[in-house]
């Protein structure tokens, strides 16, 4: 969120952009030329205050969530009456407030991910009938105790298997990165892909075939780790992959991705930033990333926005590719994709603002949403729908 990329880093002008597809820490491949052969525009849709979150919502409807507390419902004239309000219940310190907002498969069921007033991360489950939420059956389902305001992360979607899954980041900034060693204990949550069962368990069960459930010490809701900061992921509407955006600390930011049931991916940090060294020795298991790039661009920050994979219609010729943004440029690019290998880079030709976040429509057409900037006061914000050039 505001504060998610806390070091304002001096850094080299220009953008190395180095695929790493199948590669290892030391052999990074070339990297590809960045292509406009696909264009898009952008049309505003709403005004937003701070929006942080969104998703698609029954009937074709989208939803919207803003940090401070509220969520409202995209309609024809802007966005409606927030039909939940959390504020007060809820801080927008440092990199907290609203962080997603989904529905279950068949939109009965309303989660809310967000941090409470002490800055831990919560989500709150309510029932919905016949499109309405009901606020008075909220109950919470999850909660993890945050070391600190930044790195808490609480990206949620469903999965392609029904089941819920939950990204949250290392905890803590520090020039080191991860003091605590966060995101290589399976002993801990934290800089870690969860993956759980809503509908077993009270608050919920953990899927038998999770990849550590059998490991000593280690907690069973973990389906990936070696992550910093997985702002954001998202599953392929298509093929059920799964691809992560995770914030990087001095040097890189990169996307991750696994093919669809996948699980016990070591993502390296804090090992590894990217494909570089950073803290230890490599780990044996590292999974490298599929695409990463150098900080430099904008001589403040670097902080990947993932979005999705398209699968709308509007656009032929970018089905099938990988739509990303990064928070503090606001360039919209793509990544081309063949059997999970990236191939080519796309500059879309269109810039979001403060990109804080995607939103893959009922239809699977994608929104954009512009947090407007570094404040933790509320700021008014387009929502962006992305359509044909």
């Amino acid at each position: 969120m505001s504060l998610r990329k806390l070091s304002a880093v001096a850094a080299t002008i220009g953008l190395a952009l180095t695929l790493a597809a199948g590669t290892s820490s030391t052999a990074a491949s070339p990297s590809p030329e960045a292509s406009q052969q696909v264009q898009v525009a952008l049309t505003e849709v709403a005004t937003a205050a701070s929006p942080t979150a969104g998703t698609a919502g029954p009937d074709g409807s989208v939803w919207i969530g803003e940090r401070a507390g509220t969520i409202r419902v995209l309609e024809e004239e802007g966005l409606s009456e927030p039909v939940i309000d959390i504020t007060g219940e809820t801080t927008t310190d440092g990199e907290r407030g609203v962080a997603d907002i989904t529905f279950n498969p068949d939109f009965t069921r309303f989660y809310l991910s967000y941090t409470d007033i002490d800055g831990h991360s919560t989500i709150d489950e309510f029932e919905v009938v016949d499109g309405e939420v009901r606020v008075d059956t909220r109950r919470t389902v999850f909660f993890q105790e945050q070391p600190g305001p930044a790195h808490n992360s609480g990206h949620i979607a469903f999965g392609p298997d029904g089941l819920f899954y939950i990204s949250l980041g290392d905890g803590d900034f520090s020039p080191e990165g991860d003091p605590y060693d966060n995101a290589q204990d399976l002993g801990s949550l934290l800089g870690k892909i969860l993956r759980i069962d809503l509908n077993a368990g009270d608050p919920y069960g953990i899927p038998a075939d999770n990849p550590f459930v059998d490991e000593p010490g280690a907690r069973g809701e973990i389906w990936a780790y070696g992550l910093r900061n997985p702002w954001q992921f998202s599953f392929d509407a298509e093929t059920g992959d799964l691809w992560i955006g995770d914030v990087g600390q001095l040097t890189r930011e990169e996307i991750n991705f696994a093919p669809v049931g996948v699980g016990g991916q070591n993502y390296g940090w804090p090992n590894m930033e990217g494909t570089l060294p950073h803290r230890g020795t490599e780990p044996p298991d590292h999974a490298p990333p599929v695409y990463e790039w150098e900080h430099g661009v904008t001589g403040f920050c670097d902080s990947v926005t993932a979005g999705f994979a398209y699968r709308g219609n509007a656009i032929p010729d970018l089905r099938g590719a990988f739509v990303f943004s990064d928070y503090c440029t606001g360039d919209l690019q793509a990544l081309q994709v063949q059997n999970g290998q990236v191939t080519g880079v796309l500059d879309l030709g269109a810039n979001a603002g403060w990109v804080t976040t995607f939103v893959q429509g009922a239809d699977n057409e994608l929104y954009v949403i512009d947090m407007g900037g570094f404040s933790s006061d509320p700021i008014p914000a387009p929502v962006y729908r992305i359509d044909p050039a």
